[in-house]
């Protein structure tokens, strides 16, 4: 089998052939460097790579099989973590100079259960500085570049994990979402990234472990993978205080259901937010999909009022906890937006603090009240499309002034705030051949509820199997 043929088969069909012995996880793990060696240069998504320890750990894996063992759902499938997650003895820079050398002597959970499940690590993927922005680049490593158009950004702060599982770099990727890091750069990319709720995939280690904004999550090429993906990192663990109990395997059952019936809030720009008519016409075009499986879609908004305060506190807040102290040490080695928003933590009083938790409080039984009538609400993942990769972040949209350099990622954040899980999945391109995606939100920790309508839509569509142009 061709080294191509081999990175673009779902990760789903690669682990059964590599369970099979139709392959082994030494080709798997060759074919995959080969891919990385030849496309990665042209986008920069993959920017740690240990080589030669991912053929060690696959020829174990190989051997593994052969004596007979008992293998983890992701056993021999090559994976790049995303550079925020501490990986040990490697490289997690957090895309900052000051960390740029930084080699840590454990591994987060999230590496820990990959691992476990038999997953074999290859490298790191690029992200912003501190994951702050949707725009990958930093100034370790560089700019990540969009793949169906490189002079566009990939989005993030999942970039680098994006764009390599859009090139066949990989076949499976972790990342992680606060205001969309999972689904714009899944958006941009055209692959599939899953906002889980909140204590879903739990962390550690995590500074703010009752913090529900933050979450870890999946992304893959299709929803199908997603799942296996998620089966293998969510489930309960004593380390993180808002871990769900659920087990992962419960995201192994079958994806298929009958969606007669079922309501839908259809909703082009939550009723207040500016939407690049480029996105509207794509995502519009697709609304006939959902209708065709049986849903029953109903143009109607959702009250998100004071979503945007909320998140802004808590973020503010957030990166004042995060990187206060280093603030005062390394100043001139942090990006001017870092710096803003962490500067904007440090003015925060208690009565903002507890204005804004009272707020998501009566947000969050505004959409729980919603979500009794509608089952899912759809509506754009991103804003805009893919933009320039020298634009930093977008601060205008349809007339519309953006005031800081995350408001263009309402469609995004407005979810985060109220903890239901979300998804990104490929919807279709522009006239310009750029990725959109459509974003389909879910109740209540209903995550595997938004994973079948994901699929459903997926199957009638087929629009992940347009490769991007670099990787062919």
């Amino acid at each position: 089998m061709a080294n191509l043929e081999v990175c673009f088969l779902t990760a789903t069909e690669l682990a059964r052939r590599i369970r099979a012995k139709d392959i082994s996880a030494t080709e798997v793990v060759e074919a995959h460097l080969a891919q990385i060696e030849r496309v990665n240069p042209k986008v920069n998504a993959i920017v740690t790579l240990h080589a030669e320890q991912a053929l060690d750990a696959a020829k174990a894996a190989d051997e593994s099989l052969v004596r007979g063992n008992e293998v983890g759902p992701l056993h021999g499938l090559p994976i790049a973590h995303k550079d925020l997650v501490p990986t040990k003895g490697m490289r997690t820079t957090m895309g900052s100079l000051v960390y740029k050398d930084s080699v840590p002597d454990h591994n987060g959970l999230i590496v820990e259960r990959l691992k476990e499940a038999g997953a074999i690590t290859v490298g790191k993927t690029n992200v912003p500085e501190f994951g702050a922005g949707a725009q990958t680049y930093n100034e370790v490593f560089g700019e990540t570049f969009n793949p169906y158009d490189t002079s566009k950004t990939c989005g993030g702060s999942s970039g680098g994990a994006a764009v390599s599982l859009s090139c066949g770099m990989q076949p499976i990727a972790d990342g992680s979402d606060s205001g969309g890091s999972l689904r714009l750069p899944a958006s941009f990319c055209n692959v599939v990234g899953l906002r889980p709720s909140p204590g879903r995939v739990p962390i550690w280690p995590c500074l703010l472990g009752w913090y529900p904004i933050s979450v870890q999550g999946p992304m893959a090429r299709t929803v199908e993978d997603t799942a296996l993906l998620l089966s293998a990192i969510a489930g309960p663990d004593s380390r993180s205080p808002i871990a769900i109990t659920e087990p992962g395997s419960l995201f192994l059952r079958p994806l298929h259901r009958d969606f007669e019936g079922v309501r839908i809030a259809w909703s082009r720009d939550l009723g207040e937010l500016p939407v690049d008519p480029r996105v509207t016409a794509v995502i519009d075009g697709e609304r006939h999909i959902f209708e065709s499986i049986g849903c029953r879609l109903e143009d109607v908004e959702p009250d998100f009022k004071d979503a945007d305060e909320i998140f802004q506190v808590w973020r503010a807040w957030r990166f004042e906890v995060m990187l206060g102290k280093l603030l005062e040490t390394n100043r001139d080695q942090i990006k001017d937006s870092v710096v803003w928003n962490t500067e904007l933590g440090m003015k925060l009083t208690g009565p903002q603090i507890g204005e804004a938790e009272r707020k998501r409080t009566e947000l969050y039984h505004r959409l729980r009240e919603f979500m009794r009538t509608y089952e899912f609400l759809i509506l754009p993942v991103s804003q805009v499309p893919p933009f320039d990769i020298k634009q930093r972040y977008i601060t205008e949209i349809n007339g519309v002034k953006m005031d800081t350099y995350i408001d263009w990622m309402k469609s995004c954040y407005y979810i985060s705030v109220v903890g239901l899980p979300a998804i990104s999945v490929p919807c279709g391109f522009t006239s310009e051949g750029l990725p959109v995606g459509i974003q389909i939100i879910g109740r209540h920790q209903d995550d595997f509820g938004v994973l079948q309508l994901a699929h459903a839509f997926e199957k009638a569509t087929g629009y992940w199997k347009r490769r991007p142009p670099v990787s062919a």
